[in-house]
């Protein structure tokens, strides 16, 4: 299978809010959306970062049971999705 790139990363964090600050302040990302309860994403909170190319979804948990709550007390901040890119959907799930 030829992948054709990333498409996104998505990292689970503690706090997504503050993680977003931080990138959008060192590395100059933007935001270009976000999701919580107030949006009707119940749970977590998410917040999607660009810059050129890249795109990233930082996700914090708002309930004890969201697997991102366990990962981030077990791990701290981390990657939990790399989304990968290909030509064709359809041949890449069969080869799969």
């Amino acid at each position: 299978m030829k992948l054709s790139g990333i498409d996104h990363i998505e990292l689970y964090v503690g706090d997504a809010r503050q993680a977003a600050f931080y990138y959008c302040t060192a590395f100059g990302f933007q935001v270009h959306g976000q999701g919580g309860p107030e949006t009707g994403l119940k749970g977590q909170r998410s917040i999607l970062l660009g810059q050129g190319d890249i795109r990233m979804v930082l996700t914090s948990p708002l309930v004890p049971d969201h697997p991102a709550a366990e990962f981030t007390r077990k791990h701290g901040d981390g990657v939990a999705v790399i989304a990968l890119e290909v030509d064709d959907v359809e041949t890449a799930y069969e080869e799969l």
